[in-house]
């Protein structure tokens, strides 16, 4: 996460544990993306690029977007 911080880049993952570190490292970046669901690669990318508009402000400023089968949720950093 802290390569990802420093070379702004947003992490694309189907782990929660990222969820958690971001939610107790109280930092403001990277922004990650918890992918909730058990769809295929192309599945997810899909549903990520039909969101962009709707979450690029968020993915750009530092945020936990979670993608799951029914909606989208989004946290803005740091959190707590």
């Amino acid at each position: 996460m802290a390569a990802a911080a420093a070379e702004q880049r947003i992490l694309l993952s189907a782990d929660t544990d990222f969820g958690e570190l971001l939610a107790t490292s109280k930092d403001e970046t990277p922004t990650v993306v918890l992918f909730r669901d058990r769809a295929t690669p192309a599945d997810r990318l899909q549903v990520l690029l039909d969101n962009l508009e709707l979450t690029s402000d968020d993915l750009l400023t530092g945020a936990m977007v979670v993608i799951g089968k029914e909606r989208i949720r989004v946290r803005r950093l740091p959190i707590g």
